[in-house]
């Protein structure tokens, strides 16, 4: 090759890195669905306006989740284990239900429509549950059954709200960072952490601003206070469209996962070949439209490759015949599996915080000074506080450290984070249960200041797992699954809450002797022993983060390089992203 033509290919190289760097080629579309400009849309100029209406669903939120208990005993006056087998009923629902509103935000409605949609049911359950509390005729003094009626179902158009609005929220933020730009990648690691410090302020005011007004000004004045901010939040929303980039919903995405496994059942008595490049595999275009990133083969769960085998003269049809891209996104979730099993424990410590916690705290001296007495609910604003404080150190300080002392990019991996947080889990019960014990034993009241420990591990313990989770979820699942991913998140609290009520009921049916005696959950707290609830769920936490290790050791990871690949299975020569899973220790 002379100079001169050196000289015009290196310009070319120059001229294509220039345009990958003024324009988006991940799959995602603008307002006016053509290829994003990366100057004009997306990064933090549109996630901002996203965290915002995250903030102000949290704020709801818990403004009634950490108020629940509290309106179940002394306003529909219900025995404490009914109040909390209701509440952590609830918050399961609400938890679970990402799980189809993730399905439906990537199949067919698109996460912007869904977020939009899943804010106006949120909104009329508030609006459902401000006229029981503010109609005289439907106070639960005048009518209690009409009013039990209107607050269930206004807290459960809540749950179906949020089902839609958590993961199609989520992650339509992390779509705004580009996973192929080194920049972007960097920016969204540090996305998660910010939203998670957004979620908390949320909180914060949740259990402090709007748990205030309930106490001193009324609950129906608080739901209405609520119900504002989230009209306002929806209205900040939409004024960031045209900075958005869109993702365009490909139909369901466990179709194909279902495919591979009748494909792979079908063809279960054939060899596979030596070689994996005789696997099938056809090029990202040929997908279905649109750039696709292309899956390395991997050696594990070898059974599902048999789905990818071509058979000379054979049946090529979708339910025959899979590519190797959809046989490893099929072992991506199976691979999930027992990770999503492992830390549903710590879904149960979770679901402790917002009901036996603040239980606690509302039989303990709260008051704070001759005039003020801190609302019980507030207190969980401890945990909110650890939470901002564990994000923030690790994003600012201790990421960046790790980084230099480990040379990879995460600084640890995002299991060993998730490890960390269920261990400090661990050790929150166990506090917990000692200052339960000591209340039980303490002639006088006890100051709620004892729950400090107990609220800040947990709020520590979520700064490292739930945020690790929902890099977890959202990273490992195949890209057609994003919304669903961190429906799956989601879904480790809510059947963690669900896990929590079945061990509540087991306890006390078996603390009771069926019934015969009083057991560990009394009327109320001082005829109670939390303090062995709480050690019962340390053992069962400790004895699973062994589990969880083994788990996680074997993980393999989905790695992303981008290289130039050709595969002799494959229609035509396949140029492009291809993600290779590697084992690397969790």
């Amino acid at each position: 090759m002379t100079k001169q033509q050196q000289g015009l290919s290196g310009h070319g190289v120059e001229e294509v890195e220039m345009e990958g760097e003024k324009w988006v080629d991940d799959s995602s579309v603008d307002h006016r669905g053509r290829p994003p400009l990366r100057a004009a849309t997306g990064s933090w100029k549109a996630a901002m306006f996203i965290i915002m209406i995250e903030f102000s669903e949290r704020l709801s939120y818990f403004g009634i989740a950490t108020s629940l208990m509290i309106y179940l005993t002394k306003v529909l006056h219900q025995d404490m284990k009914v109040a909390a087998e209701n509440a952590q009923y609830w918050m399961s629902v609400t938890t679970l239900m990402p799980l189809i509103g993730g399905f439906l935000a990537d199949a067919y409605l698109g996460r912007f429509a869904t977020v939009i949609l899943s804010t106006a049911v949120y909104l009329l359950g508030l609006v459902l549950l401000a006229t029981a509390q503010l109609a005289p005729r439907l106070s639960p003094t005048v009518a209690p059954g009409v009013h039990g009626t209107l607050f269930f179902v206004g807290i459960y158009l809540v749950s179906v709200g949020t089902g839609g609005h958590k993961p199609a929220l989520e992650s339509f933020g992390a779509d705004q960072f580009d996973d192929g730009h080194a920049g972007e990648r960097r920016k969204k690691m540090s996305y998660f952490n910010w939203w998670n410090c957004a979620l908390c302020s949320g909180v914060l005011l949740g259990v402090t601003v709007v748990v205030y007004v309930q106490e001193r000004v009324g609950w129906g004045a608080a739901t209405v206070l609520v119900a504002a901010v989230m009209g306002v939040s929806l209205v900040v929303f939409l004024s960031g469209w045209r900075t958005y980039r869109y993702r365009v919903p490909g139909g369901s995405p466990l179709t194909p996962l279902v495919r591979v496994a009748v494909a792979a059942a079908r063809k279960r008595h054939l060899e596979l070949p030596a070689d994996a490049s005789q696997l099938y595999e056809i090029t990202g275009t040929a997908h279905g439209g649109g750039k696709k990133r292309l899956l390395c083969h991997t050696d594990q769960l070898r059974c599902l490759d048999k789905a990818a085998i071509v058979e000379h003269g054979g049946e090529r049809g979708a339910w025959r015949l899979a590519t190797v891209t959809h046989v490893e996104e099929t072992k991506l979730v199976v691979s999930m599996v027992p990770i999503w099993l492992a830390t549903l424990p710590f879904g149960i410590t979770a679901a402790q915080v917002s009901t036996f916690f603040i239980k606690q705290g509302s039989v303990m001296d709260r008051r704070l000074g001759p005039h003020f007495v801190l609302p019980p609910a507030s207190i969980f604003a401890l945990a909110a506080v650890a939470m901002i404080a564990t994000v923030a150190i690790y994003d600012k300080v201790l990421e960046p450290c790790l980084r230099r002392a480990t040379g990879a990019e995460r600084g640890i991996s995002v299991l060993r984070r998730i490890g960390i947080g269920m261990a400090i889990a661990v050790l929150a019960m166990a506090v917990a249960a000692v200052v339960e014990r000591r209340r039980l034993d303490y002639a006088t009241t006890m100051s709620v200041f004892w729950l400090v420990p107990q609220f800040a591990l947990m709020g520590v313990a979520d700064g490292f797992a739930l945020v690790g989770l929902q890099e977890y979820f959202y990273d490992q699942v195949p890209d057609t699954m994003r919304s669903l991913g961190i429906g799956l998140y989601l879904s480790v609290i809510g059947a963690g809450s669900f896990l929590s009520s079945l061990v509540i009921a087991a306890a006390d049916h078996v603390s009771s002797h069926g019934g015969r005696r009083d057991g560990w959950f009394g009327k109320d707290l001082s005829r109670s022993r939390l303090d062995l609830f709480y050690w019962l769920l340390a053992g069962i936490c400790a004895a699973n983060l062994v589990f969880y290790v083994l788990v996680a050791t074997r993980y393999s990871y989905k790695q992303k390089h981008v290289v130039k690949a050709t595969r002799v299975g494959a229609e035509k020569n396949v140029g492009g992203d291809i993600e290779c899973g590697t084992a690397v220790s969790a």
